[in-house]
């Protein structure tokens, strides 16, 4: 039996599910300062150089759903642990790695590790949190780990970088990641699992990961080769038929690995989607905003993560302070819906920033905007998983753990492809490169507005209102 929500175990058990989103999060942007020091010391080709980023996402994304799924089959404090440990594990070699080719399988085997312990761990906090506001509050903590985790990634590895080496991005892993399962050990409940009989489905599971793969790979290389391209239009065509095979699958599977059940939820499949398309249009905001920082005003890579670390500190003061009692006052719903608007509003005025920009008037109150994700993600995570079965939270957690890569693997390849068209076209009509720069981003925020405004369709249109803990008791009172 899980230890009751207000007990000091369970509050200890969100602190290291927390720490381990935080590690994930922080190994997705952490490495991005510090490639062009990996490229000088290991001999990267500037296409080979891709693949610190693209072999971390492409295990990563590809190895959720499956994790999560057999979070539940075989233990998700199990999973966890193991994550943990290859994640540790991975660290240390890539700290180490004296080719590129030793750090791109190490970077490999750190997605595999990320994958196998964030898929579950919202499956354990949900089942640790059974109280609502006592969730909502947990759900507020670890989506602001996930929320912070890629600005403070940026200024981490800027400042290890210069003053240290490279290497130590991988080495802080190390004394984080033992720390983390001396006390996950301790303080994760042992639960119940469904046993592999249950949903071993080898089949569904080969077809699930190389389908998510090979979409994930066409995705991150569409800046590379294009979007009509042979290339991407051949490992896109391989991924639908594969993933459209997983469906049918599942469909007709004794045991399936995915039971279609879940999707049946309005609440879990239009979360996901408002999550998917919410998550590619932020992906302008969190990288292209770097590079507009470094590229047109001149910022410095720890600059740039200071610039933005205001946005960070939004985040973690809505999300934790304010998310919580405006979601059992007014319901998951409205709180999603404010913070998209909100957000929608950080991408609007992007549009319009100038090249020769003031921090203060231009950029500032962009940041301060960014509190509106502060409200959408924890509302948006317990509506994830609201509809979801005990028996299937390990599903729940990687199936919203994989929406949001492939989102992000989709705004990377989307609005990056769109800013480099448009910047190009500037460019060779004349305009000044700062200037061709800034045109390029603008258009990119446009289209991450239109993003955020379909999102908020589609949390209006498809999520149920939930009546609000207080109405409903002043109701059962009446």
């Amino acid at each position: 039996m899980p230890a009751p929500s207000t007990s000091p175990r369970a509050h200890l058990a969100l602190g290291v599910l927390a720490t381990g989103m935080l590690m994930t999060v922080l190994d997705g942007s952490i490495v991005t300062v510090a490639m062009p020091a990996m490229q000088n010391d290991l001999g990267f080709t500037p296409v080979g150089l891709s693949w610190v980023v693209n072999a971390y996402l492409i295990a990563f994304g590809s190895l959720l759903l499956l994790a999560g799924r057999l979070g539940d089959l075989v233990g998700r404090k199990r999973m966890f642990l193991a994550g943990t440990g290859v994640f540790t594990a991975a660290s240390l070699l890539a700290g180490l790695a004296a080719s590129p080719a030793v750090l791109i399988a190490a970077r490999f085997l750190q997605g595999v590790g990320s994958a196998m312990s964030s898929a579950v761990g919202l499956g354990i906090l949900v089942t640790l949190f059974t109280e609502p506001r006592e969730r909502a509050r947990a759900i507020a903590v670890f989506s602001f780990t996930g929320a912070a985790g890629a600005s403070l990634g940026q200024v981490l590895g800027g400042v290890l970088t210069d003053a240290l080496a490279w290497n130590w991005i991988f080495f802080i892993n190390l004394p984080i990641g033992v720390a983390t399962l001396l006390v996950a050990l301790r303080a994760l409940p042992a639960d119940q699992s469904l046993g592999l009989k249950a949903g071993a489905d080898v089949i569904g599971a080969l077809l699930v990961t190389s389908g998510l793969m090979a979409g994930i790979y066409a995705v991150v290389k569409i800046e590379e080769y294009g979007a009509g391209s042979a290339h991407t239009l051949g490992f896109g065509a391989l991924a639908l038929a594969l993933l459209a095979g997983f469906l049918l699958r599942q469909a007709k599977a004794a045991q399936p690995l995915m039971p279609l059940r879940i999707l049946r939820s309005r609440a879990v499949a239009g979360a996901n989607a408002v999550q998917m398309l919410m998550v590619a249009a932020l992906f302008s905001f969190q990288v292209l905003v770097a590079l507009y920082l470094q590229k047109v005003l001149g910022y410095g890579a720890a600059e740039t993560g200071l610039a933005m670390l205001p946005a960070a500190l939004v985040v973690g003061a809505v999300s934790l302070g304010a998310s919580a009692p405006l979601i059992a006052r007014f319901g998951e719903r409205n709180v999603l819906l404010t913070g998209i608007v909100l957000l929608t509003g950080v991408l609007g005025l992007l549009t319009r920033v100038p090249v020769h920009a003031s921090y203060a008037t231009d950029l500032l109150p962009v940041m301060l905007l960014a509190a509106g994700f502060g409200l959408a993600l924890p509302a948006l995570t317990a509506l994830a998983m609201s509809g979801a079965e005990e028996a299937d939270a390990g599903l729940a957690s990687g199936l919203f753990n994989t929406t949001q890569q492939i989102g992000m693997a989709l705004g990377v390849a989307v609005l990056s492809t769109l800013a480099a068209a448009r910047t190009e076209s500037l460019t060779k009509a004349g305009r000044p490169n700062a200037e061709a720069l800034t045109g390029g981003y603008h258009l990119a925020f446009g289209v991450g507005a239109g993003l955020l405004l379909l999102a908020l369709a589609v949390a209006f249109t498809v999520l149920r209102p939930r009546v609000p803990e207080d109405d409903r008791q002043l109701t059962m009172a009446a």
